[in-house]
């Protein structure tokens, strides 16, 4: 006979992880939406105007087109 603990363990199936890398990239807000930092500040600076390097602080909303393809990468939301 088990015992009683065994009875309690349930079987599920393993949990679909997010991409690690993208929960890096891209944050989700309380209402849905989701942001991503400004592309184009990582190198080269020094080639670019001041106004451009001010306009690419902080983030973005991400594309009504992308959106669908991003939270299929979050099972769990972010």
């Amino acid at each position: 006979m088990d015992s009683p603990l065994a009875e309690k363990r349930v079987r599920n199936m393993p949990k679909m992880k997010s991409m690690r890398s993208a929960r890096r990239r891209f944050r989700i807000t309380g209402t849905g939406k989701i942001l991503r930092t400004v592309a184009g500040k990582g190198h080269l600076l020094t080639l670019k105007r001041r106004a451009v390097k001010l306009k690419k602080r902080g983030t973005v909303l991400v594309a009504s087109v992308d959106r669908e393809k991003i939270l299929k990468i979050f099972p769990y939301g972010v």
